[in-house]
């Protein structure tokens, strides 16, 4: 039997993929080739079940100590989720960020994925970890993300890395209430994907752009994947 956080839960994943199909339409997209992420940083496990009961399956964190703690107690019970980690990663927890995360969405800088490298080629030598490079496109002093200058030479060196996989790019735009601000930056995001794409020569398929207030105007400006917590499952309650 449904929970009734479940129910809800599931009405608001109804709608955010309502808004994404029309934002898609938009510019003739199909919305299937746009992944609903749901951020649950902040929020316990239990609420991530009832998320995952309402048929969510892309999850994303921000801590890798809070993550790995959901992932430890869902995963007997939910073993087909998706774990992300979106968050900054320091290099002392690479390990750990291996072990419970499928994807790194917030590489950013060559230190990070050298060490990534020098850790799986240790330990893990037949595994290729997919990761985004995720850009300061608002060049903020206080967010995480390689400069947009500085995002050709961060490529290079992962893609001399065989044992990352660099799938596309990420970026956390300033924040402003109205969502037309955040446009500029998504269309920023999705030149510089095509160009760094052009330069060296590989698919970079994804585009991670777009959050609870402004995930429609990314969508319409190429988001691939919109990372979305707040319109899901309401303000954080605590941290685990």
């Amino acid at each position: 039997m449904t929970s009734v956080l479940a129910e809800e839960i599931g009405k608001r994943r109804a709608a955010i993929l309502e808004d994404i199909a029309r934002a898609a339409a938009k510019t003739g997209r199909d919305p299937a080739g746009v992944a609903l992420m749901a951020v649950t940083k902040g929020q316990p496990a239990q609420t991530v079940a009832h998320g995952a009961e309402a048929g969510l399956v892309l999850f994303g964190e921000n801590r890798v100590q809070e993550g790995s703690s959901k992932i430890e107690r869902l995963r007997s019970a939910w073993p087909h989720l998706e774990w992300r980690l979106i968050g900054p990663l320091q290099t002392n927890k690479a390990r750990t960020a291996l072990q419970y995360f499928q994807v790194l969405e917030s590489l950013d800088r060559e230190r990070l994925a050298t060490r990534l490298e020098s850790v799986l080629a240790g330990e893990d030598p037949g595994r290729v970890w997919p990761v985004l490079l995720e850009v300061n496109v608002g060049g903020e002093a206080t967010k995480s993300g390689v400069a947009v200058p500085d995002a050709p030479r961060l490529l290079e060196a992962t893609l001399s890395c065989p044992h990352l996989s660099v799938r596309g790019l990420m970026a956390v735009p300033p924040f402003d209430e109205d969502p037309e601000a955040s446009r500029p930056h998504f269309r920023a995001l999705a030149r510089l994907r095509e160009e760094l794409s052009a330069r060296f020569g590989v698919a970079l398929p994804e585009l991670s752009m777009g959050m609870s207030h402004d995930y429609a105007v990314a969508v319409e400006e190429g988001a691939t994947e919109v990372r979305v917590g707040t319109a899901l499952f309401g303000a954080r309650e605590t941290r685990p």
